[in-house]
């Protein structure tokens, strides 16, 4: 027998349930559901045939009930984007440099703050340098070929490119 499918509220509050989610994201994701829900049902009730269904007449009542819900989800607390700035800084800062940081949480719609921001500078020589002691060990670059295969893989890591010329150099 087949368990009736998640109400929308039920999916957001176990993908927050999961990791933190940004506001944009996680009706990204609410909205993906939707219409898979939406189709499934349209493609039931026209006797599971695979006629097409059009996306266009339900597109609206699903987009507002999804920022419905994120607004009532933001209002209990389940949805903080402060929380989710938080989160990312914790999980990525150990990986990668401030650019790489600040264009992720960019695509999420979201900034640091100029305290998250000025620390994650102050740190950043020393996070690069374990970065780097991770990948290429304690010896220095023995070549120009291999000094910029290091430097290219940092500052693909999103790390200031005067903060590489300076850890490469000591």
């Amino acid at each position: 027998m087949a368990r009736a499918p998640l109400s929308l509220k039920a999916r957001a509050i176990g993908l927050l349930a999961q990791r933190e989610h940004s506001r944009v994201e996680l009706r990204r994701k609410l909205l993906r559901v939707e219409q898979q829900l939406a189709r499934r049902a349209a493609t039931q009730a026209a006797g599971g045939g695979n006629e097409p269904v059009s996306d266009d007449a339900d597109a609206e009542p699903s987009e507002s009930a999804v920022d419905a819900l994120l607004d009532a989800l933001a209002a209990g607390g389940y949805l903080d984007e402060t929380r989710f700035v938080e989160s990312r800084l914790h999980v990525r800062a150990g990986r990668f440099g401030a650019q790489r940081i600040q264009q992720e949480l960019a695509q999420h719609g979201l900034k640091l703050d100029a305290e998250q921001q000025s620390a994650l500078h102050a740190t950043e020589m020393e996070r690069a340098r374990e970065v780097w002691l991770k990948r290429f060990g304690a010896e220095p670059a023995r070549d120009v070929a291999d000094q910029a295969r290091q430097t290219r893989f940092l500052l693909a890591r999103g790390f200031a490119p005067e903060v590489v010329r300076r850890l490469l150099r000591a």
